[in-house]
């Protein structure tokens, strides 16, 4: 068993990436969850477990990616190069910053997203084994074209890897190319590094070059080829970022469905890298899980569904609805077309139905929200039912205030509740209330005006309309139609139901 030697990570992120065309890094261009160097990174900590240090080559907007990799690896070192004159200067700069390095230099490109930690590893115990001054990651592609080709000696061993243009015809043909990732010794490549020059076509210190030295001064210098060529695809501009998310896609669609997770319509679901699905979960079409989001087992999401960092518990469903930030419980229902905002809670079998949006707000065991309603810093008990176009009113133009409403309680439709107040359990409010004070445990609140009818009124006021006519065919009397004084709002009341004595019907919708 090959004793693991102390390993570098070096990452080379300095450029700018002109024909991405874009104010933003090449690779902190996000792909899937993670930005370009983050998929790098996570491969590289993934694979060199052992490593004592990871260095990042920065350059262009150094101050940008440097504070990226403070967020997401805080351990990793920047390197800055402040002016790009190639990558051999560039590993130069990165070993010049770890002089006491020893052991396997793992050298990694910052923008082939889709290169696997197993492959990494494969790279570094293959180097290791065979004693390599440097090992070179390469792949056979259908067309070569812009890549480093590699050239190999009569005994099949490398002798060199030539860049595009600095190819002959004869070269130009060869289809294995360099995948910009290798293992070095760390001995062999200061040395080689000290004597690169900027004898070629762009006038830059090729890597590349490091690894011709070696060869020519008869250095062991090995070859790993890749199992699968999408991993050494890198990103030039925004047409190959989007195939490369959607080889990335693919692959994370693949591995879930393997793991026992129905995807109905892969070709239209997009899950990052960074989502967890359960066995037996079910992601209909259309539909995007993004962040850290995660989905329970035996639980319905979709179709038309967007999660982020979003939390769906076992069996609970969730149709054609957006969350952010949102917590949804065992069994629960959300949608159509809802909306849950940051913190909004719904406990087990709790249901947010169409067009309600949630804020900052939980929503108790088996209560219900089910249209047309905003719920904003509130608590609503177990079992409590929120009638329809209800209103939890939670902001006043300066302050945010909290509601409560009880367990077991009801509120009617199209009702106001401004906070601060409290609903009591088991209490009533009654439909087309404003309710600006608490209302005790088994209580109704009601605030509406009593309803007005006047007889006739329309055959008085809105003689041959439609609404006469119909009225007519109906049967409607003339009683009080000679009141041409009274308006539709403002008569005499003529039937009515007591403020004290609704009907349920009248509080509530399920």
């Amino acid at each position: 068993m090959i004793q693991p030697r102390s390993r570098t990570v070096v990452v080379l992120a300095a450029g700018e990436g002109k024909r991405m065309k874009s104010a933003l890094p090449k690779v902190l261009h996000p792909l899937l969850g993670r930005t370009l160097v983050g998929h790098v990174l996570a491969a590289a900590a993934a694979a060199a477990a052992a490593a004592e240090r990871t260095l990042v080559v920065v350059g262009h907007r150094a101050e940008q990616v440097t504070a990226h990799l403070s967020e997401i690896a805080p351990a990793a070192v920047p390197v800055l190069q402040a002016e790009q004159h190639g990558t051999g200067h560039a590993v130069r700069l990165a070993m010049a910053a770890a002089p006491d390095a020893t052991g396997t230099v793992v050298v990694l490109n910052g923008d082939v997203p889709l290169l696997r930690p197993e492959t990494v590893a494969e790279l570094i115990e293959a180097h290791e084994s065979a004693g390599a001054a440097a090992t070179v990651l390469t792949a056979e592609v259908a067309d070569p074209t812009g890549l480093g080709r590699i050239v190999r000696d009569p005994a099949g061993g490398l002798e060199r890897i030539v860049e595009e243009r600095d190819a002959s015809p004869e070269q130009r043909r060869i289809r294995e190319i360099n995948a910009g990732i290798y293992a070095f010794d760390a001995a062999g490549l200061r040395d080689a590094l000290g004597k690169l020059t900027t004898d070629n076509d762009q006038g830059e210190e090729y890597l590349t070059d490091a690894v011709g030295l070696l060869a020519a001064a008869g250095a062991p210098v090995g070859v790993h080829v890749a199992a699968d060529v999408t991993e050494t695809l890198g990103c030039n501009d925004r047409v190959e970022l989007a195939r490369l998310r959607r080889l990335l896609a693919d692959r994370v669609n693949e591995g879930w469905m393997r793991a026992g997770v129905s995807i109905l319509d892969p070709a239209t679901t997009w899950i990052d890298v960074t989502v967890h699905l359960e066995r037996d979960a079910v992601v209909e079409q259309n539909t995007q899980l993004y962040g850290t989001s995660t989905v329970g087992a035996e639980a319905i999401v979709g179709p038309d569904v967007t999660l982020i960092d979003t939390a769906v518990g076992a069996g609970a469903t969730v149709l054609r609805s957006h969350a952010v930030q949102a917590r949804i419980g065992v069994g629960a229902s959300v949608g159509p077309y809802a909306y849950l905002r940051p913190d909004a809670q719904l406990d087990e079998r709790a249901k947010v139905g169409t067009f309600v949006e949630v804020k900052k707000s939980q929503i108790g065991a088996g209560a219900k929200v089910p249209h047309l309603s905003y719920v904003g810093d509130a608590t609503i008990g177990a079992r409590a039912n929120i009638g329809a176009a209800t209103i939890f009113v939670n902001y006043d133009g300066v302050h945010k205030s909290h509601t409560t409403v009880g367990e077991s309680a009801f509120v009617g439709c199209d009702s106001s509740l401004i906070a601060p107040v409290e609903i009591g359990a088991g209490a009533y409010v009654g439909a087309g209330s404003v309710v600006n004070r608490d209302v005790p445990p088994g209580a109704l609140a009601v605030t509406r005006a009593q309803q007005r009818t006047v007889d006739g009124w329309v055959q008085s006021r809105r003689p041959g309309t439609a609404a006469a006519a119909a009225a007519e065919r109906a049967g409607a009397g003339t009683a009080g139609a000679g009141n041409g004084q009274v308006g539709a709002g403002n008569g005499e009341a003529a039937h009515h139901h007591g403020a004290g004595d609704p009907v349920p019907g009248d509080t509530a919708t399920d």
